[in-house]
């Protein structure tokens, strides 16, 4: 959500500082600002709207300083107004603070520093917390944010400049993503790594609850309770050309175009034919526990979620162990029956989702073990899940999440087919499976290269409409929702997915000549079902537009529109199903002229609750 960078060094900071903001505008933000450290004292300018409406604020000042912080704000408390933008100031301007996340006991503190003088000039949460270091500030910004934060409920992760105390920065996190950038002779501070990795690839990650002074030369880090930390730097996989767009208009679009090459990364290494079982190294340690499970659960938000339930399909039927799906955000307030036998998997691609990453620390709470499936290596849920598989996706800057949920849908593929061979996979179906997953990449290929004029051409003749409506059923009925998910977030078109058969249980009221349907109609066990649903649509004069099986004549003459994916194992088949609606979706909403990389009121990675 809101986006952090920070610099102390040599070089003039204030061009690091925008192109870092830059790199994090797909978090989604509706305000910028920064400060800098002059020789005057701290500098600063904010604004509502774009990073370019910043940019031309700060033209023609002259900046000297080598240090600053700066944030993109995603409006909590608060409307997006210049005066609600970050950076916020303690009473006398000396000390300047920019923070992610929400401080729940807001009201209390401020009514207690109203009382004691302070003058707060804003309706945020966060401007509470830089009066609140000023109160306890004594010349040491390190100890002053530390018995601030003691005070603190909620989240944050926060960097703070003092005018006294030239060349450090104090950043501090709980609930809410830091990492430290480490430079030569300079360092950086930021919410993700994509702000830094044009100036280095070696990153330390804050851990819950601890707090670090940053100067250009070293860094330390110490827990709330004063206890010191050795840092362990971490080299950054990710390439500065996979944040670029290379070429292509949005990310979205291009990342829907790197899904052969994502597709292959979740599967390379991890293939063993020769005992029809993946090899999964992140999970070695839990072999024992997951050949004797007794239920799995799957907590996530969003995209992941409905990878979740295409895991509950698959699990089910090839491992034959009882799965239960639930929204991460539900999941701690709604007391679970979590017994003995019971592992909890959390799908993040972020690995710092707010909700997700409350799920599973409740469930460690009571003694389950967590495993988790997600993008980022040094995240929070990497670091505190008993073990888990990487997606290896790259760095995913669209909002909407593409490339994520299908390495997604292909980790827990390799999941299935790992515990079905545990207990009654043979090792010919073992391998059956794993050959229908290793063909999947190229299967995707074919069907971007061949289906996307179509789409487009189907994309020219709805993007009018208001509604659609997604049908799908069994396994592919979360491609439905999946579906539908992408075009509301990045078209703004109203969108549902149901359970074909679910139709007739109301949304069947919705449907007359102006209400497109897009219904998944694969050759599979439950097609003539699906057709009867299509009937059902065509009867009351709906538009229909299928995903069908190549080589199916039966379907073209029973609907308007026909987009053919090649066959696969029908456990498999969303990974194919997913692709001509991710690109429908797409050209939907760049020909109605939306941000497609940026919708309205979105983030990318959901840090507050």
């Amino acid at each position: 959500m809101c986006g952090i960078v920070g610099y102390v060094g040599s070089k003039q900071a204030l061009p690091i500082l925008i192109e870092g903001l830059k790199r994090l505008e797909y978090r989604g933000y509706d305000s910028a600002g920064i400060v800098l450290y002059e020789k005057l004292g701290l500098t600063a300018q904010k604004s509502a709207g774009k990073i370019n409406r910043l940019e031309e604020i700060l033209r023609g000042q002259h900046f000297d300083s080598s240090q600053g912080i700066a944030h993109t704000r995603w409006a909590t408390h608060g409307e997006p107004t210049d005066v609600n933008a970050h950076p916020h100031f303690d009473c006398k301007n000396e000390i300047a603070l920019v923070h992610n996340g929400i401080i729940e006991n807001y009201r209390s503190l401020k009514a207690l520093l109203e009382k004691q003088g302070h003058r707060i000039r804003t309706q945020t949460d966060t401007e509470i917390l830089v009066h609140l270091i000023e109160e306890y500030y004594e010349g040491d910004l390190t100890e002053a944010v530390r018995a601030a934060l003691s005070q603190v409920e909620g989240t944050y992760g926060i960097a703070v400049l003092a005018a006294g105390e030239p060349r450090k920065i104090v950043a501090a996190r709980k609930g809410s993503p830091l990492v430290i950038g480490h430079g030569d002779c300079e360092n950086f501070i930021a919410s993700d790594v994509s702000a830094i990795l044009a100036h280095t690839k070696r990153a330390v990650y804050l851990s819950e609850g601890e707090i670090a002074t940053v100067t250009a030369d070293n860094y330390e880090i110490t827990t709330i309770d004063k206890l010191r930390r050795n840092p362990h730097i971490e080299e950054i996989s990710w390439s500065l050309d996979q944040i670029e767009k290379s070429g292509y208009d949005h990310f979205m679009l291009k990342e829907i175009h790197e899904q052969p090459m994502t597709l292959r990364n979740a599967i390379r290494g991890r293939l063993n034919f020769d005992e029809g079982i993946p090899r999964l190294n992140g999970l070695n340690l839990q072999y024992e526990q997951l050949r004797n499970v007794e239920r799995i659960i799957f907590a996530a938000c969003g995209t992941s979620w409905h990878a979740a339930l295409i895991g509950e399909y698959m699990i089910e039927e090839f491992a034959r162990i009882p799965v239960e799906v639930e929204y991460a955000s539900e999941f701690r307030y709604r007391s679970p029956i979590l017994k003995e036998g019971t592992i909890l998997f959390v799908i993040s691609q972020s690995g710092e989702t707010a909700d997700t990453l409350a799920a599973l620390r409740e469930a460690k709470k009571k003694g389950l073990m967590v495993l988790g499936i997600c993008n980022v290596v040094g995240s929070s849920i990497a670091r505190e899940t008993d073990g888990g598989v990487y997606i290896h996706a790259g760095p995913e800057i669209g909002v909407a999440s593409t490339k994520a949920f299908t390495s997604q849908i292909m980790v827990l593929g390799l999941i299935t087919v790992l515990l079905g061979r545990m207990r009654h996979l043979s090792v010919q179906q073992g391998m059956d499976l794993m050959g229908a997953l290793e063909r999947i990449p190229e299967q995707v290929e074919h069907i971007l290269k061949n289906v996307e004029p179509q789409v487009k051409k189907i994309a020219t003749l709805y993007d009018k409409t208001n509604n659609f409506l997604y049908l799908g059923r069994g396994i592919n009925f979360p491609v439905a929702l999946e579906g539908a998910l992408k075009l509301k977030e990045v078209s703004y078109i109203h969108a549902e997915g149901y359970p074909a058969a679910e139709m007739k249980h109301g949304p069947i009221a919705l449907i007359d000549e102006k209400m497109p349907v897009v219904v998944i109609a694969l050759k599979d066990a439950v097609y003539d079902k699906v057709l009867s649903n299509i009937a059902e649509v065509k009867a009351r004069n709906g538009q229909v537009i299928a995903i069908a099986s190549e080589g199916d004549t039966e379907i073209a003459d029973k609907v308007d529109h026909v987009i053919y994916i090649p066959h696969t194992s029908r456990i498999f088949s969303p990974l194919l199903a997913i692709i001509p609606l991710q690109l429908l979706a797409y050209h939907m909403a760049v020909m109605r002229g939306c941000h497609v990389d940026q919708p309205r009121n979105l983030a990318k990675s959901v840090t507050v609750e």
